[in-house]
């Protein structure tokens, strides 16, 4: 079975004060960068909560404004519509997903990265639970689900960056931004 790359890019962005995903990072957006580092490990890509991308694009489901849970949801629906068994997700804000976290993730059938819970990798079997769980009004925070389903935290002692101001922005730009080693 195939793996679809999804990057979720329907948050607010309040922190950062206008759209991150459409924010450069050298000559390309933060959501090219995103798009860019998960090709190589998928077959086919998706962008979530975007009207337009430059490649397809899904709604959050069940409804936008459920947080990155809901962009996963998405993910999942777009995968099962598209004969996928799996996403590797990352988020627009996470423009540089290393390969070794990648390998690491699509080693497990379900995972997600410790301190980056937005990267992930999501059978589709998880779809129906997340969309019941999204509608009963519990908890928005991926490591809790995840933890519900038996998704494994990894630990690949890699660095990530996570995008959240301009400023953070900036400091990545000029290769000085503290990285999260997870």
């Amino acid at each position: 079975m195939t793996i679809m790359g999804a990057v979720l890019a329907g948050g607010r962005a309040m922190r950062f004060g206008r759209d991150k995903a459409l924010a450069l990072l050298g000559d390309a957006t933060l959501l090219d960068h995103a798009l860019a580092s998960l090709a190589p490990h998928v077959d086919a890509l998706v962008v979530i909560g975007r009207g337009h991308a430059p490649v397809p694009t899904a709604p959050d489901l069940p409804s936008p404004d459920l947080g990155p849970l809901g962009g996963i949801a998405g993910a999942l629906a777009s995968a099962r519509d598209h004969g996928h068994a799996s996403v590797l997700t990352t988020a627009c804000d996470t423009p540089r997903l290393p390969g070794a976290l990648a390998a690491a993730l699509l080693a497990s059938e379900a995972a997600h990265a410790a301190e980056a819970p937005t990267v992930g990798h999501w059978p589709v079997r998880l779809l129906d639970p997340l969309l019941a769980h999204l509608r009963s009004g519990e908890s928005r925070s991926i490591r809790r689900w995840a933890a519900t389903q038996q998704v494994v935290a990894v630990l690949p002692g890699v660095t990530v960056a996570n995008i959240n101001t301009p400023d953070d922005l900036a400091r990545l730009a000029s290769d000085q931004i503290p990285p999260t080693v997870i």
